[in-house]
């Protein structure tokens, strides 16, 4: 799959001591390496993009009979689920600080995964950036190939445009009536629903 449009710009967030700290010593025991295959005998789920980890964690809590992988190249995002992880002692999660596209294609096997979660990926709104949004057609073949038969793409979005766009992008799937696990109400989304923001969760099903 060729993608040399990256759909994230790595910025300079302030890394506070604790997430570094976490960053050189806890991503060593919680991470997968880039590019080691990711393995598991329970259902695998897929998080891309988990920002600060808030709802990775809490997901993995209520589900320990599955396994967790949290896909995300922002440093004080990663710091903090380590320091998660290690804090609350979540055994089913792991993290990997790479590029999503490429830890599908590297990292995962075909056919492995049971759900894919992509909560809030960034909507690029302006329309000459709509090129950097990540769900995009390769981006879509790409979790059809990586999914189980019957694994489920869980997305939310709280742009409408966004939704309209994911909705088409995974128009030859079937839809499903719900995703793989609960998804726990962000204070990020807590936040924009005072706001009005309204809040889409899309299912689709691998048939």
């Amino acid at each position: 799959m060729n993608r040399p449009i990256r759909s994230f710009v790595l910025r300079q967030g302030r890394t506070t001591p604790a997430q570094q700290r976490a960053l050189e010593t806890l991503l060593p025991v919680y991470g997968i390496a880039f590019p080691e295959k990711i393995e598991s005998r329970k259902p695998l789920v897929l998080e891309i993009g988990s920002g600060m980890g808030e709802t990775t964690a809490e997901i993995a809590k209520a589900n320990p009979e599955a396994e967790f992988v949290a896909v995300e190249v922002h440093g004080p995002g990663v710091g903090s689920l380590l320091n998660r992880i290690h804090g609350e002692k979540i055994r089913n999660l792991r993290v990997v600080r790479h590029d999503a596209v490429e830890v599908l294609e590297r990292m995962v096997a075909d056919g492995s995964l049971a759900a894919v979660h992509l909560f809030f990926p960034d909507p690029w709104p302006k329309k000459r950036h709509h090129k950097r949004r990540l769900v995009q057609a390769p981006f879509v073949n790409l979790l059809k190939q990586k999914l189980k038969p019957g694994g489920v793409v869980h997305a939310a979005t709280d742009w409408p445009d966004y939704a309209l766009w994911i909705d088409e992008a995974f128009s030859g799937w079937g839809k499903a009536s719900r995703g793989f696990a609960e998804r726990p109400t962000t204070k990020f989304e807590a936040r924009g629903r005072k706001l009005g923001h309204a809040i889409r969760d899309l299912y689709f099903k691998n048939s």
